[in-house]
């Protein structure tokens, strides 16, 4: 009888819910991942200013702000590969539980541990074969057609993201393969 309590209350005690769950690493992890996302978002902010001044100066000045299109796709690429990993750090991933929604926490911890690897593995490949196209673009001397500004940087400020991205997805495997055996004693 004492071992079932005790089991029972090894299962609702769970010490990754608490705010320290992810150790000071992980904590670590989460405050750059949050730096790049703010940093991201900022990044937006500004963009969205300046189409503001070019639409509104083109409607009502007759300015436009030169290249505007160009630089909103540069900068909108590598500001939006900087929220992936905090997004995932936080549980932001979609997830479709239609499946596991009537499996063990257990099960679905190792599920997820496998999904924090394959996220791992991809963030890991796209930031390799980013740097690699954007090293190739920088060999070419390709550059934009208005501003004439070189293409290989906004594609190779892409590639931190990714890494952080990698190793977020490689971090969290590890924290939910953790919670996963802990939960199966």
């Amino acid at each position: 009888m004492e071992e079932q309590i005790e089991r029972e209350e090894r299962l609702t005690y769970d010490p990754f819910t608490t705010s320290d769950a992810f150790g000071s690493v992980g904590n670590v992890l989460l405050k750059v991942a949050r730096l790049f996302a703010l940093a991201g978002g900022l990044i937006f902010v500004a963009l969205v200013l300046m189409q503001l001044v070019s639409v509104v100066g083109r409607k009502l000045f007759s300015f436009a702000v030169p290249g505007d299109v160009e630089v909103l796709q540069m900068c909108a690429a590598f500001a939006l590969s900087s929220f992936f990993a905090y997004c995932h750090l936080i549980h932001g991933d979609i997830k479709v539980d239609f499946f596991t929604h009537n499996m063990s926490p257990t099960k679905v911890a190792f599920l997820d541990a496998f999904g924090s690897l394959t996220v791992a593995l991809f963030g890991a490949l796209v930031a390799w074969r980013t740097a690699v196209g954007a090293l190739s673009l920088k060999e070419v001397g390709e550059s934009s057609p208005i501003l004439a500004w070189p293409v290989w940087i906004p594609q190779m400020l892409m590639v931190p993201g990714f890494v952080l991205l990698a190793i977020a997805g490689f971090y969290m495997c590890a924290h939910q393969l953790r919670l996963a055996i802990w939960r199966s004693l």
